[in-house]
C-alpha cells in the first residue's frame, strides 16, 4: 500500500511540475522582456560618438499566432531609454496574408527610433511563403520606410561618421552581399546588419573587422538547462545567441528576438539589446 501511495504521489507531482512548466513556457517567459546592455568597441569610431547608444530590435514576428500588443508595450519601454541609434534586424511579421501588413502598421504607430538614425534590414519571413515573394518584401520595406526606418537592402549608409552596411536576407530572393560590400572601406567605423548569422561563414567579407548584428535564431527559443538548444535554424550550431568572437577581427552578436513565431519560450527570454559605443 505504501509503495502504491508513493507511486501515486510521485505521478501527481510530476504532472503538477509539467503543468506549471507548460504554463510558464506559454504565458510567462514569452513576455518577460530583458534589456541586455553591452559595450561595443568599434574600430575608427569618431570621438563624438563615444558613449552614444545603439539599440538592436530583432524578430518582432507580428502576426496572428502571438499577441502583438506585447510588442507595442515593449516599444513603449524601449522609447524611455532614448537611444541615439536604433537598428532592426529582420522578421517584422510572421507573414500569412495581407492581414499581417495591417497588423504591422498598427505596431509601427509606436515605432522606436534613434535620435540620430534608424536603420533596418529584412529577414526570411519578410519574403512571405517559402521566402520567395519579392512583392511581400517590397510592401514591408515601404511600410518601414514610411515610419522612418531606413531599410538597407544590400546597401550602405553613413551617419555622423558611423557606416551601416545592410545585407538582405540569406534565404530570400534578393541576397547579394557583394553589392553591400562593394564600397566597403575598412578605414571607416562600420557595423553590418545581417539577419542570418550563417552568412558569417561565407566568403563575402573582404577583410571586414568590426561588428555584425544578427537575429534569426531566437536563441533556440526552447533550451534545456545546461544543454544546447535542439531548435537552432542555422547550419553552424555555434551561432546560437549573444556575443561570439569570430577570431578574425569580426565580432558577431545574435539577438534572442523580441517576438515569437509560436508563443513558447523556455530558458531563452526575449531581448532588446542596448550597446554603448566605444572606440576599439
Amino acid at each position: 500500500m505504501k509503495r502504491r501511495k508513493f507511486i501515486k504521489n510521485a505521478s501527481l507531482g510530476t504532472l503538477g511540475i509539467g503543468f506549471l512548466t507548460g504554463m510558464y513556457t506559454w504565458q510567462v517567459e514569452p513576455f518577460w522582456l530583458e534589456f541586455v546592455k553591452k559595450d561595443m568597441h568599434i574600430p575608427n569610431l569618431p570621438k563624438h560618438l563615444i558613449g552614444k547608444t545603439l539599440m538592436q530590435i530583432s524578430d518582432m514576428h507580428v502576426g496572428t499566432k502571438f499577441d502583438f500588443q506585447y510588442i507595442i508595450d515593449s516599444f513603449k519601454k524601449a522609447q524611455l531609454l532614448k537611444p541615439d541609434f536604433v537598428v532592426y534586424t529582420g522578421d517584422y511579421t510572421t507573414y500569412e496574408n495581407e492581414e499581417q501588413i495591417s497588423q504591422l502598421k498598427t505596431v509601427l504607430k509606436h515605432v522606436v527610433k534613434g535620435k540620430v538614425a534608424t536603420f533596418g534590414i529584412l529577414g526570411n519571413h519578410d519574403y512571405g511563403h517559402n521566402w520567395e515573394h519579392q512583392e511581400v518584401s517590397d510592401t514591408i520595406t515601404e511600410t518601414l520606410n514610411k515610419v522612418g526606418i531606413n531599410v538597407l537592402r544590400n546597401s550602405q549608409s553613413a551617419v555622423e561618421g558611423l557606416n551601416f552596411i545592410g545585407f538582405d536576407d540569406f534565404w530570400g530572393v534578393n541576397f547579394h552581399p557583394e553589392k553591400a560590400m562593394e564600397q566597403f572601406d575598412g578605414s571607416q567605423a562600420n557595423i553590418v546588419l545581417c539577419h542570418n548569422p550563417d552568412v558569417c561563414d561565407l566568403d563575402v567579407w573582404k577583410g571586414y573587422n568590426s561588428w555584425i548584428l544578427s537575429g534569426h535564431t531566437h536563441g533556440g527559443q526552447l533550451k534545456p538547462p545546461f544543454l544546447p538548444s535542439p531548435f537552432l535554424p542555422v547550419k553552424n550550431k555555434r551561432y546560437s545567441t549573444g556575443e561570439i568572437d569570430l577570431y578574425d577581427g569580426r565580432t558577431l552578436y545574435i539577438n534572442r528576438a523580441l517576438g515569437c513565431i509560436l508563443q513558447a519560450r523556455f530558458n531563452v527570454r526575449p531581448e532588446i539589446t542596448v550597446f554603448k559605443l566605444a572606440r576599439a
